[in-house]
């Protein structure tokens, strides 16, 4: 590929939405919504719990039946897809709490999917996890329910890299955890932006996303009401605490 062609993928951002509206059960849960994700940055969504971010990204994923508006992801045009073809274009979601399987260790938990049809190649190999993510390592073998909360979300963030997702949708992961853990998926979040993975970062928390974001939006009952560069957070600070409720 010449040096313009890369030029211009990494011009077209890993996802974009353009007035981008859903419904849920009637009601007009996103109103226009417009957001970019840069190809291999960070970029915070925040927000507080009436703000959205659950219906943008279940729209995102295509679990909302009634949306219209644009999706493009890697630049291709998502809003008709089902949820599975567009994890096919290298989404993966992690929620807090959420995706690891209870009965297998942590070992049993990276080595799914078995299907290559449930990967898209190119995914982290054990020892890259365990190189990103060293807790894992020494409890590989136990069963995954002796995993602190904060390892369990770890896991869970593994087996989408598994998978070779490279646009990672990370949903108030941090939500509940110990310090020490919030510090351990910061270093995580960090490492993987060196790597070129493209996230989208889903947070109540301006605290935590701050250092890690290179940009940020802030969402309000359905839509994006302000955004600024970090350059431009300090002068914002006051705003986006009183929109977040900090």
């Amino acid at each position: 590929m010449s040096e313009h062609s890369l030029a211009a993928v990494a011009s077209v951002p890993a996802l974009e939405t353009i007035d981008l509206h859903a419904w849920h059960d009637g009601v007009h849960v996103l109103k226009g919504v417009n957001l970019q994700v840069p190809t291999g940055q960070v970029t915070a969504l925040l927000g507080g719990a009436r703000s959205g971010q659950d219906a943008l990204v279940k729209a995102i994923l295509g679990q909302t039946p009634s949306r219209q508006g644009s999706v493009l992801i890697h630049g291709t045009e998502s809003i008709h897809h089902p949820p599975d073809k567009i994890q096919h274009l290298g989404v993966g979601h992690c929620g807090a709490g959420t995706g690891i399987s209870v009965g297998l260790s942590c070992e049993e938990n990276l080595l799914l999917p078995s299907s290559t049809e449930d990967t898209l190649g190119g995914g982290m190999s054990l020892a890259e996890i365990y190189e990103l993510l060293p807790n894992l390592f020494p409890r590989r073998h136990m069963p995954c329910t002796r995993l602190s909360g904060g390892e369990q979300q770890m896991l869970a963030i593994a087996r989408i890299l598994r998978t070779g997702s490279n646009l990672l949708i990370l949903d108030n992961i941090a939500d509940g955890l110990a310090p020490v853990m919030i510090q351990g998926l910061a270093n995580m979040i960090g490492q993987l932006r060196q790597m070129s993975y493209t996230i989208l970062l889903i947070e109540p928390n301006l605290n935590f996303a701050e250092p890690l974001a290179d940009s940020f939006y802030v969402m309000d009952q359905g839509q994006v009401i302000d955004q600024a560069a970090p350059d431009a957070l300090a002068s914002k600070q006051e705003t986006f605490s009183a929109l977040l409720g900090i």
